[in-house]
């Protein structure tokens, strides 16, 4: 027979009430360990090394204890992955959502802005967001006020959900390949600029590149001037203003 579908570690299959996952009881000799400061080191890992490297067994030699010691207060390794994921959330502001008269493409920007600098704080974030249901304290919170401001722009109930997968999906990928880039230029040893001057050096020595792909060479050519960091952020507030374009359009209609 199948195993049955996980849910999430804040369901605990105590229906659908989004809250704190309950405690064990504490193991005598552990005062100083608990599942806040549990959470905590695991994000803190996470950002220095990654999913991949990332196990109960470093994690324990991180707080000083036995794996087994963590287990008294989170059941899994993927419970624990959700908690973190829900504290990397914590990380995000939200806009002032009671404020009748802010402007609600000022506070897409800044849901957006926020969402991307949590998702390059965090790279881990990225492959766990799909992975997991998402539904912590800290995530729903910020969906909640993202709700809140796409019911404001007037588009339909139907076309909300629409609404913010064009927001956040943009974001999510922007912030992904910006995360990527920036790994492998540590691991050329280089910085952005440096890496991305290498490469025009690269594609100026091969003439067939430029005749055939011109526009290309041009585009390419003619950013060249700018940092890596200023091309990125023009790319972003650029691509974030055609969306709310848009969205208005689209609440308009």
């Amino acid at each position: 027979m199948a195993g049955s579908l996980r849910t999430s570690v804040w369901l605990g299959g105590e229906g659908a009430a989004v809250k704190a996952p309950k405690r064990k009881a504490e193991p005598a000799g552990e005062g100083a360990l608990d599942r806040d400061r549990i959470v905590a080191a695991t994000v803190r890992l996470l950002d220095a090394d990654g999913l991949a490297k990332f196990s109960m067994r470093r994690l324990a030699a991180e707080l000083g204890v036995t794996a087994m010691s963590v287990y008294w207060y989170v059941d899994t390794k993927d419970d624990l992955l959700e908690l973190a994921l829900d504290q990397a959330c914590a990380d995000m502001t939200v806009p002032d959502v009671s404020d009748e008269s802010a402007d609600w493409r000022d506070q897409v920007r800044e849901l957006a802005t926020e969402y991307r600098k949590m998702l390059v704080t965090h790279p881990w974030v990225a492959q766990l967001v799909g992975r997991f249901l998402n539904i912590g304290p800290h995530s729903m919170a910020f969906a909640e006020a993202a709700l809140k401001v796409v019911r404001r722009i007037g588009v339909p109930p139907e076309g909300a959900t629409g609404t913010l997968n064009a927001i956040f999906q943009f974001v999510y990928g922007f912030a992904t390949i910006e995360v990527l880039y920036r790994q492998r230029c540590r691991d050329a040893g280089m910085t952005e600029d440096e890496y991305l001057e290498q490469v025009m050096g690269v594609v100026s020595d091969r003439p067939e590149f430029s005749d055939t792909y011109k526009e290309a060479a041009e585009l390419m050519e003619a950013r060249s001037a700018d940092s890596v960091a200023t091309m990125r952020e023009r790319d972003f507030a650029y691509a974030l203003d055609m969306m709310i374009a848009g969205i208005e359009a689209m609440g308009s209609r």
